[in-house]
């Protein structure tokens, strides 16, 4: 049972990397990935697509890829379905998955800059947020 449940995820993996490799360019394979990685417990696997889905996001939407040099006037960050919103939800998904490393102050200087770039929390940041508050023993108002 463990042996096919092992070979199913190999199948997952090996899937995703075909559809990645086959359009480099699609967002939505890069979440798959950095989810699969993710909840597969490969952190390390799932930060390193999370930079690559940034990448991707930020060349598609001509800003760039460093979160640091992000401002309000570099996208329309209220745009949904477009690439600069697709980075949005991948610099979330990088703070959790800073956060579950133990880099809590990376998260929280991301988390950060997601309050900057996204004020009415279209992404929904705010819960990883009060995730990483709590973790510090904080109290989130």
């Amino acid at each position: 049972m463990a042996a096919a449940a092992h070979d199913d995820a190999m199948t997952a993996e090996a899937l995703l990397l075909d559809a990645q490799a086959i359009d480099p360019a699609c967002l939505p394979v890069y979440y798959a990935l950095y989810k699969f990685y993710f909840y597969k417990s490969r952190l390390a696997k799932a930060e390193h697509i999370t930079l690559q889905a940034l990448a991707t996001a930020a060349r598609q939407a001509d800003f760039p890829a460093e979160w640091q040099l992000l401002t309000p006037r570099s996208a329309d960050w209220t745009a949904t379905g477009e690439p600069q919103h697709f980075y949005l939800f991948s610099l979330k998904a990088l703070a959790f998955i800073r956060l579950r490393l133990g880099r809590a102050g990376e998260a929280r200087a991301i988390l950060a800059k997601l309050a900057e770039l996204d004020p009415l929390d279209t992404i929904g940041a705010s819960v990883i947020r009060a995730l990483a508050a709590a973790s510090a023993g904080e109290t989130v108002s």
